[in-house]
């Protein structure tokens, strides 16, 4: 996963791929946003960002509140599904 968080644009990808799987389980879209946020809550606390990017959205992130963390969380769910097509 390392390798993967090197890269941007691979990072989005990734998680595109992600959200069109759980997509095609049948995950509703707020399920995933959810699940988006605990991501998010456990890479603010467990990740060092590894490109400028990833900087700007933790800088985010931490300023934020919990509501403003997961429009951020819905945010890179939909970046990230513009990105797996």
């Amino acid at each position: 996963m390392t390798s993967v968080l090197k890269n941007f644009d691979s990072w989005k990808k990734f998680l595109g791929d992600r959200v069109k799987n759980a997509k095609t389980m049948g995950m509703t879209e707020d399920t995933i946003n959810n699940l988006a946020y605990e991501i998010g809550s456990f890479l603010d606390d467990k990740v060092d960002p590894q490109n400028p990017q990833e900087r700007a959205i933790k800088e985010l992130w931490d300023v934020g509140n919990e509501e403003e963390r997961k429009t951020i969380a819905s945010l890179m769910v939909r970046l990230a599904e513009k990105n797996s097509q």
